[in-house]
């Protein structure tokens, strides 16, 4: 599944598509009928093949030009076919329970959403002194006052209780010292990139952007 996942970040409908093999008409209807019950305005299934019998080499070419995931239920690959999708790089898919199908593919498009991004603050730090350097421009110095700061981290600037605006950190440092992180109760100089207008008593407020799985609900 992993190669179907890497090539669904794009924008628009994301399409799975699925060959579907079953043992007998009667499972390939249950199984097309609870298939059928995915909606989603991001993603969506299509089986672009389905037959009665095990996976053969016809499967596996199909499967392998159209970046397909096979679909076997209560039936196996021929001999030829199995060693044909090691070399295509085809994932075939055994299963005896339908809901073991339902619960995989829903995976499957759950990982195909876009990930939502959110903001988490990681510390706040105060501003207690300025240094103006020419190379670099304004030096604030802080003390964290809780959490964590780091180097990667983006800072929010607050003054007088307003949220200014946003930036990256140019440089942290610790005395004389480039450093990774700052924790609470430490002093340190922070430079925001691209803005210099920073004064004594502004809240630096940091934060990270982490990505949360979202599902189809």
């Amino acid at each position: 599944m992993e190669d179907i996942l890497n090539r669904t970040k794009g924008g628009g409908i994301q399409d799975l598509f699925l060959v579907v093999k079953s043992d007998t008409p009667g499972s390939m209807e249950a199984l097309k009928h609870e298939i059928g019950k995915f909606e989603h305005p991001e993603v969506r299934v299509k089986v672009i093949h389905e037959g009665i019998g095990g996976v053969n080499e016809s499967d596996i070419y199909l499967a392998a030009a159209s970046k397909a995931v096979i679909v076997a239920f209560h039936v196996v690959p021929e001999d030829r076919a199995e060693i044909l999708a090691q070399q295509e790089g085809v994932d075939i898919r055994r299963y005896n329970i339908i809901y073991e199908v339902i619960d995989d593919i829903r995976n499957t498009l759950e990982g195909m959403l876009r990930p939502e991004q959110r903001e988490v603050v990681t510390g706040r730090a105060i501003v207690l002194r300025l240094f103006s350097i020419s190379r670099f421009g304004t030096i604030a110095g802080c003390r964290v006052l809780n959490g964590t700061i780091e180097r990667s981290h983006r800072i929010h600037l607050i003054r007088e209780q307003k949220l200014l605006n946003s930036y990256g950190i140019g440089s942290l440092r610790r005395e004389k010292d480039d450093v990774k992180e700052v924790r609470e109760g430490m002093e340190c100089g922070i430079r925001l990139e691209g803005f210099n207008d920073v004064k004594e008593g502004d809240l630096f407020e940091a934060y990270k952007i982490e990505e949360v799985r979202r599902t189809l609900d």
